[in-house]
């Protein structure tokens, strides 16, 4: 039987049984292959769309290890099964490059990465940058270098420094309209 603490909030829907099994069994093999993992935590987010559209799930994933926190949002997806599946996926990833950093495997360079402005949230002032593996990665207004963070758009390229912060990876140095060719 697991000792992860394993926390699961269902938002915008009912509590479901074969949802909350799925996520026990996908935390219990997360900590089965990372065992210095402290804490889990799972948010599911049904979104109800326009009557046509139908319903879209996001999960959230807070992951705790010792002197880290990783977090992983999977958008907009119509299958809560999928939405969880590639949520835990990247969950895994995260954890991969975590025994490599404390391998010594990984060297970490400040090489700028590319991606774009996924999602705004302007009245708080941050947003998410969709990275080219798909996952997410957050960005506070004080770190986007130029244009202002008011000018940004989803779905505008950007190039970014990943960095290790308070509540996970987050975005440094964002910047738009600085590609070089290519």
């Amino acid at each position: 039987m697991s000792q992860l603490p394993l926390q699961i909030t269902f938002r915008h829907m009912p509590p479901s049984e074969a949802v909350g099994a799925l996520i026990r069994e996908r935390a219990d093999k997360l900590e089965a292959f990372y065992p210095g993992l402290i804490s889990c935590r799972v948010v599911i987010d049904e979104e109800r769309l326009h009557r046509r559209q139908g319903r879209l799930f996001s999960v959230r994933i807070d992951l705790h290890v010792p002197g880290h926190e990783f977090a992983t949002t999977r958008e907009h997806d119509e299958d809560v099964y999928v939405a969880l599946r590639d949520a835990f996926d990247a969950a895994r990833r995260w954890l991969e490059d975590e025994i490599r950093q404390q391998r010594g495997d990984v060297k970490h360079h400040e090489v700028p990465q590319h991606g774009t402005v996924a999602r705004l949230v302007a009245g708080e002032r941050y947003g998410f940058i969709a990275k080219a593996d798909g996952t997410e990665l957050y960005f506070a207004a004080e770190n986007v270098v130029s244009p202002r963070f008011e000018s940004l758009e989803p779905g505008t390229p950007v190039q970014y420094i990943e960095d290790a912060g308070a509540e996970g990876p987050q975005a440094h140095r964002v910047s738009a309209g600085h590609h070089g060719g290519g």
